[in-house]
């Protein structure tokens, strides 16, 4: 029984840093449907907030990641792409941290019912990020049990990890604690530095600005390479890779970029088109 809750615990655990009531039909708080296909890990929502329904749209499609970018307004957590588009009704705890906490209580205490892998929130602070992360980090603290947490050097996986990106100064102070509820994204310039992947699980980078290639014709043997090592140099670390600004209007070039970042072994697809990236991720599957 030890080495079975021993294996467990290690399985979930990689999947913490490598990562994931009965309502009316249609609505993804409803629960999982019969014989679902399982979850799509490595679909990242991109700016998930500008779907119809923010965060369950991208459950309904399975996806393993979504974004929100936030902005910190005479004391709240407001969810927009631009300062213009900001609406005082549109909280992180009302698009994202509510709906996930009653949905892991509905589906059994994850996230995707059956499937212990934590979701991955990805926070894109758009304000100053020191004072912006410690208004979000006293937020998480009142979602007890929703969290992957760090504490005094060990992780203990939760149904959701959150992931700190945007704004740089969010960094210095989450250095300073022994005990947070959230994790950093880090950029290639944190690849193979001291920054362990209990502090930084994530990598991500600008894809026009590491390559060339946009999909079109063969992708340059050097920057194959290139990716290649990105990928193998995380991985062999304990981090998960993800590129922004991938092509993303359906076509033949996007899915030629998602093949070799499928190939290469990135974690996550970063996309706008829910369906899309679905449909090919199942074809590539059934492959």
């Amino acid at each position: 029984m030890a080495l079975t809750t021993r294996r467990r615990a290690l399985t979930t655990l990689g999947a913490a840093l490598a990562g994931s009531v009965a309502l009316p039909a249609g609505s993804a708080l409803a629960g999982e449907r019969t014989h679902r296909p399982r979850p799509l890990w490595r679909a990242h929502a991109h700016n998930d907030y500008e779907h119809p329904r923010p965060l369950l749209d991208a459950l309904d499609h399975r996806f393993g990641s979504v974004e929100a970018d936030i902005y910190l307004v005479d004391g709240r957590l407001l969810v927009a792409h631009d300062p213009e588009d900001l609406d005082p009704s549109r909280t992180l705890e009302s698009l994202y941290l509510d709906p996930l906490a009653a949905r892991v209580r509905a589906q059994g205490g994850w996230v995707y019912r059956s499937h212990r892998r934590p979701l991955q929130l990805l926070v894109d602070i758009k304000t100053e990020g020191a004072s912006t992360y410690l208004e979000l980090d006293r937020r998480l603290r009142r979602y007890r049990h929703l969290f992957t947490t760090y504490a005094h050097g060990k992780v203990r996986p939760g149904p959701v990890t959150a992931v700190i990106s945007g704004d740089r100064a969010a960094r210095a102070p989450m250095e300073t604690q022994t005990e947070r509820r959230a994790f950093y994204d880090g950029r290639l310039t944190d690849l193979g530095t001291s920054a362990p992947a209990s502090f930084v699980p994530l990598i991500s980078d600008n894809w026009t600005r590491v390559f060339t290639w946009q999909g079109v014709g063969a992708f340059p043997d050097a920057e194959r390479r290139r990716l290649h090592d990105i990928v193998g140099t995380a991985h062999a670390r304990g981090q998960r890779v993800r590129f922004w600004a991938t092509p993303d209007l359906a076509g033949p070039a996007r899915d030629a970029v998602w093949s070799e970042l499928l190939t290469a072994g990135a974690d996550h697809l970063n996309t706008d088109d829910l369906a899309g990236l679905e449909e090919f991720l199942d074809a590539h599957r059934a492959a």
